[in-house]
């Protein structure tokens, strides 16, 4: 995606928007990916704009889909949440049926909080969360391996976070 350069003075959000991003969008999604809880007035300030055009821009890429939600990150520990595993799972059939089934199976577990397809061995890689060891184990023979299609699973736990919940990197749309 190419980044179109506008008029740098105060009143460049005034203009109509073009397609593409320029350095006030690009300001405002790594504002918001810092703290999604700043003021319109906060945001305007730290991106060098009005109120007013700060906000329709930030209404801009909501609608075209750039910024697709607000949420509250959670310490997973604080509420008990101590086990992260990443699962790969192994499918019985490599057919679009039968991956869609999985799909949606996977979707409906609320411990699978990222699915991926990957490359290499397996079809699938999740993270899941659960509240301890004996918790992941009951979960992974209760739901997990009694999903559709699903052959074998192979869990790796994490040890400890070096990195979790980073912003999106901005740095090439400029």
């Amino acid at each position: 995606m190419s980044v179109k350069e506008k008029k740098t003075s105060p009143d460049a959000g005034e203009e109509a928007h073009g397609s593409s991003l320029d350095r006030y969008d690009i300001a405002i999604l790594g504002e918001l990916q810092r703290d999604a809880r700043l003021s319109n007035a906060e945001l305007a300030a730290r991106i060098g704009l009005s109120a007013a055009p700060t906000w329709r821009r930030v209404k801009w890429l909501e609608q075209q889909g750039y910024i697709t939600g607000y949420r509250a990150e959670l310490d997973r520990r604080r509420i008990g949440l101590g086990v992260l595993a990443f699962v790969r799972v192994d499918a019985e059939r490599n057919n679009a049926e039968a991956t869609r089934a999985l799909e949606d199976a996977i979707r409906a577990l609320p411990e699978v909080v990222s699915c991926h397809y990957i490359s290499g061995a397996g079809t699938f890689e999740l993270q899941v969360m659960a509240t301890d060891l004996d918790a992941y184990s009951r979960w992974s023979m209760d739901s997990l391996l009694k999903l559709p299609y699903v052959k074998d699973i192979h869990t790796s736990f994490s040890l400890g976070e070096v990195k979790a919940g980073a912003a999106l990197p901005l740095g090439h749309l400029r």
